[in-house]
């Protein structure tokens, strides 16, 4: 099982990361712009899930089916995300490395070049 706490242990690990609020949730941002958040109750509601936390990150829009496929215990989707590339993760049922390398594929998504040559240099 993964905690939030987990998820900004690692994230803030990234260059340049802060913890913050994105759509009025917790979440992570690189220079002001998010790439981690908690689900909100309201769209738990809409979208019809109960009883866990849930994390939104980004993904590649072509890797998403494959990410899917291959983690289907801790990733899913709802039509709300379709045809974008953003991918639902069940912490409850995630494996920390796993969600490290989500979050690192989520960062470079939004992060700046400069950030990801330093990232990579690293």
């Amino acid at each position: 099982m993964v905690t939030f706490e987990d998820v900004c242990r690692v994230g803030l690990e990234l260059p340049e990361v802060t913890e913050s609020t994105w759509y009025g949730t917790p979440g992570l941002k690189v220079r002001n712009k998010g790439f981690c958040r908690l689900w909100g109750e309201r769209e738990h509601r809409r979208d019809g899930v109960h009883g866990t936390e849930v994390l939104v990150l980004f993904c590649e829009p072509e890797m998403k089916p494959v990410l899917l496929g291959n983690h289907p215990d801790a990733l899913f989707t709802v039509p709300h995300y379709d045809g974008y590339g953003a991918v639902l993760v069940r912490m409850a049922d995630a494996k920390i490395d796993d969600v490290a390398d989500w979050l690192e594929d989520s960062y470079r998504r939004v992060a700046p070049p400069t950030l990801i040559r330093r990232l990579d240099s690293a």
